[in-house]
């Protein structure tokens, strides 16, 4: 039986590094790696927006998970230090309700 998981700091270095790590189910791998010995050019789309990964040529579609935080930082390009600045406003109105 082959399985698609990552270690916990492999996908978080992944994701750090503007890499998607996406895990299938088995029945689903074996789907690609069917479609990728029947053709090595075989096209595997993946969509981080609607966090779906499919198969074109057979209509074959997945969800997967992945942390929002990671789905957002992914989606605008940000490293966390962008992302802190993305919401520097909301940070600044809550530093100035605690005063």
């Amino acid at each position: 039986m082959v399985s698609s998981f990552f270690a916990d700091i492999f996908k978080n270095n992944a994701l750090n590094n503007f890499l998607l790590p996406v895990t299938v189910s088995d029945d689903f791998l074996q789907k690609i790696f069917a479609a990728i010995e029947k053709d090595p050019a075989t096209i595997i789309a993946v969509d981080l927006a609607a966090q779906t990964i499919s198969l074109p040529t057979s209509g074959d579609t997945e969800k997967f998970d992945i942390n929002n935080y990671k789905k957002n930082c992914l989606l605008n390009g940000y490293d966390d230090i962008d992302y802190l600045l993305s919401i520097r406003g909301e940070i600044e109105k809550f530093e100035h309700s605690l005063i």
